[in-house]
C-alpha cells in the first residue's frame, strides 16, 4: 500500500468521524452516527496494520500479541455493552476515557523505550536532529496527558460508582496549591528532559507526578460537576491520542485525537455555560452558601405541603398539559420505565406530556436523554431547556423527579447565591409543581430550594421509582 493511498484512507476515516459527530448531535441519527464512527475507526486500524505489514514492523510474535489484544478488547467491550445498565453509563464513559489515556501512555512509553538505542547513538555521535527533539517532546506530552487522563478517569468512575475506598474531597491540606506546583514541576521537567534528552529517568518521574495530579485534581470535584469533568477527561484522552499520533507519525491518530480533543473542549464550554460557571471554578472552586444566606429552617418552616399518590392522582385528572423534569434521582432509582408508564396513563386521559431536560442534569452530558431513550420515550417529546422554558406558564402540572439545583428559583432572584445566574428550568411558573424527592436535602450547591415551599408546590416524598409507580396505580384506579 503506497503512502498516498494510506493517507487517502485516513482522510476517508476522518470524514466518517466528522459525519459521525454531526449525527451524534441528535437522538434520531445517533445510532447511525455511532456506526459511521465505528466503521471509520475500523478503516483506520486496518490501514495501520497493512502499513505495518508492508514495512515489516510486525514479527510473528507481534501478530499473536495483536490478536490477543483484539480478542480481549472485543470480549471486554461486548460484555460491558451488554451488562452495564443505562444508569451505569456515566462510570462506563469515565472508564472508556481512562482506557484511551492509558493506551496513549503505554504506546508512547513503549515507543520511547524502543527508540532509546538509536537516540543514544545519535547523542554520542553528536548527530541529534530536530526530529528527535520533536519525538521526545511528543512522547512527553502523550505520556503526561495519558497518565492524568487514566488515573483521573479511574477516580471519576469510582466516585460515580460511589465506591467507599475512592477519596471524595481534598486528600491533603492545600491540595489545589499542591496541584499547581506539581503541574509546574511536570512542565519544567518535560521541557528540561526534552532539551537535554535525559529522557529515561526524567520521563518516568514526570509520569508518576502526572498520575498523582490526575488523582488529586479529580477527588475534590463534586457529583454535580461530573458532566463537565467527563467532558474534560474525554478531551484529554483525545489530546493524548493526538500526541501519540505525532510520536508514531500516524496521520489517522492525529486527526482522530484532534477531533475528540476539540469536541470534548467544546462540550465542556457548553456545560459550563449551562451552569454559568467558568471551567476554572469547576476544577478548582467549590460551591458554598454565601454568608447571610437563608437556612433550610427559614425557607421551609411551616410552608412545605406534602401530598400522597392519591391526592396527586386527583390533581392530574384535570391536567391538560404536563411537563416531566427528570434529574439524578430518576437515574438512581431507575425510574425511567415507570415515568414512561406515567406518561402513557396521562396521555390515555387526553393530556399532553413533554419532558424538560437541563444540560447538566445527571452525571454525564445527555444522561437524562439516554435514560429516556432506553424507556422508548419519543424523541420529539424530549425538549431542551431553551425550548421548554417558555411553555411552563401554560403548563398545568410540572413533575420534578429527583432534580434540585437545576430548578432552584434563587438562581434568578438572589445575586448572592452560589448558583446566581445559572440558567434553570422555570418549573415554578407552572400552575402546580409536584416534586418527587426522598427528603428536603439540598443539592450540590448546599442551599435550600424555595420551590419546595412555594404556594403552588407539592412535595411527594419517597423513592423515585416506587413513588411514580404508586402514582400510576392511583391514576388508573381513578379511571
Amino acid at each position: 500500500m503506497s503512502q498516498d493511498l494510506t493517507n487517502l484512507v485516513y482522510l476517508a476515516a476522518a470524514a466518517l468521524f466528522i459525519f459521525a459527530l454531526k449525527r451524534l448531535s441528535h437522538p434520531r441519527t445517533a445510532l447511525r452516527g455511532n456506526m459511521m464512527g465505528a466503521f471509520g475507526m475500523l478503516l483506520a486500524i486496518a490501514v495501520t496494520l497493512l502499513v505495518a505489514i508492508r514495512d515489516e514492523d510486525i514479527s510473528g510474535t507481534g501478530y499473536w500479541l495483536i490478536g490477543i489484544g483484539l480478542s480481549i478488547g472485543l470480549i471486554a467491550g461486548t460484555l460491558l455493552a451488554l451488562r452495564v445498565p443505562m444508569t451505569g453509563m456515566p462510570q462506563m464513559v469515565g472508564l472508556l476515557n481512562g482506557f484511551g489515556g492509558g493506551a496513549s501512555l503505554l504506546v508512547a512509553s513503549s515507543e520511547l523505550v524502543s527508540k532509546m538505542p538509536e537516540m543514544r547513538e545519535a547523542l554520542a555521535a553528536g548527530t541529534i536532529s530536530q526530529t528527535i527533539y520533536f519525538f521526545v517532546g511528543s512522547t512527553m506530552a502523550a505520556g503526561v496527558i495519558g497518565a492524568i487522563t487514566f488515573f483521573g478517569s479511574l477516580v471519576a468512575a469510582g466516585k460515580l460508582q460511589e465506591l467507599k475506598w475512592v477519596p471524595n474531597g481534598n486528600i491533603i491540606p492545600g491540595q489545589q496549591v499542591v496541584n499547581f506546583l506539581l503541574l509546574a514541576l511536570i512542565i519544567a521537567g518535560a521541557a528540561w528532559g526534552t532539551y537535554e534528552l535525559k529522557m529515561v529517568w526524567i520521563y518516568w518521574i514526570i509520569i508518576i507526578l502526572a498520575a498523582v495530579v490526575g488523582v488529586m485534581i479529580t477527588t475534590p470535584i463534586g457529583g454535580a460537576d461530573m458532566p463537565v469533568v467527563i467532558c474534560l477527561l474525554n478531551s484529554y484522552s483525545g489530546l493524548a491520542a493526538a500526541a501519540t499520533g505525532f510520536v508514531l507519525n500516524n496521520n489517522g491518530l492525529i486527526i482522530a485525537g484532534s477531533l475528540v480533543g476539540s469536541s470534548g473542549l467544546i462540550l465542556c464550554q457548553i456545560m459550563c455555560k449551562a451552569m454559568n460557571r467558568p471551567l476554572t471554578n469547576v476544577l478548582f472552586g467549590k460551591l458554598a452558601p454565601a454568608e447571610g444566606s437563608a437556612t433550610a429552617d427559614e425557607v421551609y418552616a411551616g410552608k412545605v405541603k406534602s401530598a400522597s399518590a392519591d391526592e396527586i392522582g386527583m390533581l392530574l385528572e384535570t391536567a391538560r398539559r404536563v411537563v416531566i423534569v427528570p434529574g439524578y434521582g430518576m437515574a438512581v432509582s431507575q425510574a425511567q420505565h415507570a415515568v414512561r408508564d406515567l406518561a402513557s396513563a396521562l396521555e390515555a386521559r387526553g393530556a399532553e406530556v413533554e419532558y424538560g431536560i437541563h444540560p447538566v442534569a445527571g452525571r454525564m452530558p445527555g444522561h437524562m436523554n439516554v435514560l429516556l431513550a432506553e424507556a422508548n420515550i419519543p424523541y420529539d417529546k424530549v425538549k431542551e431547556m431553551d425550548e421548554i422554558n417558555p411553555t411552563f406558564e401554560q403548563t398545568d402540572v410540572a413533575i420534578v423527579i429527583g432534580a434540585n439545583d437545576v430548578v432552584n428559583p434563587v438562581a434568578r432572584t438572589d445575586p448572592k447565591s452560589p448558583i446566581a445566574g445559572m440558567p434553570i428550568l422555570d418549573v415554578d411558573k407552572a400552575r402546580t409543581v409536584v416534586v418527587v424527592k426522598r427528603s428536603l436535602s439540598p443539592g450540590f450547591a448546599g442551599i435550600p430550594n424555595p420551590l419546595f415551599a412555594a404556594d403552588n408546590a407539592l412535595m411527594y416524598f419517597g423513592d423515585g421509582k416506587k413513588a411514580i409507580l404508586d402514582l400510576v396505580a392511583a391514576i388508573k384506579q381513578a379511571s
